[in-house]
């Protein structure tokens, strides 16, 4: 005679799911490679640079996330990158310099940084793995850095198959 299988995690009621994807701040994002303001894609000519900043038209990164980047081997100057935010500043909600994982990165650390995690003070934790929006790495990196010192154990997956983390002897 068989007996039901069944799963003490996926029914344990201490149990508390955290998923990163609940903190997905909703907005376009945009990769802005200054690689065709170049000369030749290599050399920036200060006077051009100057000249494609002010016929862009910076509106149409309107309430977007930025990314500021330069796909080729060029050396930028850091004041180009900050004469580019100047230009997007008034009309984007967050603008970075890297890659669109990078503006993801710092996206998720700032809300991780505004989180009261007091609520998971010696709890049971599995930290939700499977997302359907973008959760970069950096964040999940993160969040455990919040939550190791206050939970009691932490998972990391589902709860009908998690990989331990993290418990506290």
């Amino acid at each position: 005679m068989a007996e039901e299988i069944v799963n003490r995690v996926a029914n344990n009621k201490n149990l508390i799911t955290f998923d990163l994807e609940d903190y997905y701040p909703e907005g376009n994002r945009i990769l802005f490679d200054i690689k065709d303001w170049l000369f030749e894609g290599l050399l920036l000519r200060e006077k051009e640079f100057r000249k494609h900043i002010a016929e862009h038209d910076w509106s149409q990164y309107q309430n977007t996330y930025v990314a500021l980047s330069c796909s080729t081997d060029a050396i930028i100057p850091g004041w180009a990158y900050l004469l580019l935010t100047s230009a997007v500043l008034p009309f984007a909600k967050k603008v970075v310099v890297g890659s669109l994982e990078n503006l993801e990165t710092i996206l998720y650390n700032e809300i991780i940084n505004t989180l009261d995690f007091s609520e998971y003070q010696d709890k049971l934790l599995i930290i939700k793995g499977c997302a359907n929006k973008p959760v970069p790495q950096g964040a999940y990196i993160s969040l455990i850095q919040k939550l190791q010192p206050i939970a009691k154990s932490i998972m990391y997956g589902e709860a009908c198959s998690s990989v331990p983390l993290y418990k506290r002897k």
